[in-house]
């Protein structure tokens, strides 16, 4: 492959991973907005089923399949996890300037203090769960997609969302926009990164333990 042709992969990579940081970002601004926390985690996914719909890049929607893939995935990943920080920064950035800032803070400060004071493994753990929810709506979609299940898809993406918000799993991503947000993203320096890696693990756990059986998840060409 031509330097030309990696510098416009690695361009692609990270503008989708920007519009998918900017997704999920606009999923925390609505689930934040909404009073009734079933309301607010079903808007919620509306992020990740437009990130599936149109192909964007959401570094938990990817790292999943990281064993079933060639080891230059690994990069891609990479370039998708620092494109969904800069649109999760981007989204608190430019909703910082607005009315409803003041109200969007108040609530994510709540949800904030209560991730940072948790205690680290519990914030993994949290993860875990969060990231194997995340592969199995992405793979889902996958499937659903191939199979021409429409229906499949939507509700997949749907079921995945509301039971990790509602659970109070934690998404590194969404837990970026929160953190840029309300302006706590130092103080996220061990957090932040143990909810990545917990996430990481948890999206790769079902294929792992799938190549263990005799119906594994498909690899990569």
């Amino acid at each position: 492959m031509d330097t030309k042709t990696t510098i416009k992969r690695i361009g692609s990579q990270l503008v989708n991973g920007v519009i998918g940081g900017m997704l999920i970002g606009i999923g925390g601004c609505v689930s934040l907005s909404c009073d009734n926390k079933y309301i607010g985690s079903l808007l919620f996914s509306l992020g990740l089923f437009a990130i599936v719909q149109f192909g964007f890049g959401l570094y938990t929607g990817k790292v999943g399949y990281i064993p079933l893939r060639k080891p230059p995935y690994l990069l891609e990943c990479l370039f998708t996890l620092i494109g969904n920080a800069l649109g999760t920064f981007i989204d608190a950035f430019l909703l910082r300037q607005t009315r409803v800032f003041s109200a969007l803070n108040e609530k994510a400060l709540t949800s904030v203090e209560t991730k940072l004071g948790d205690e680290y493994l519990s914030a993994f753990i949290l993860a875990v769960f969060c990231g194997l929810l995340m592969f199995l709506a992405v793979d889902n979609a996958r499937v659903s997609r191939a199979e021409g299940g429409h229906i499949e898809k939507t509700v997949g993406v749907i079921f995945c969302v509301m039971v990790f918000i509602l659970c109070g799993f934690n998404h590194c991503i969404a837990d970026m926009f929160y953190l840029f947000l309300t302006g706590r993203i130092i103080d996220a320096g061990i957090y932040l990164p143990l909810v990545i890696v917990g996430n990481s693990i948890g999206g790769m756990l079902l294929p792992l333990l799938k190549m263990l059986t005799d119906k594994p998840f498909e690899r990569e060409k």
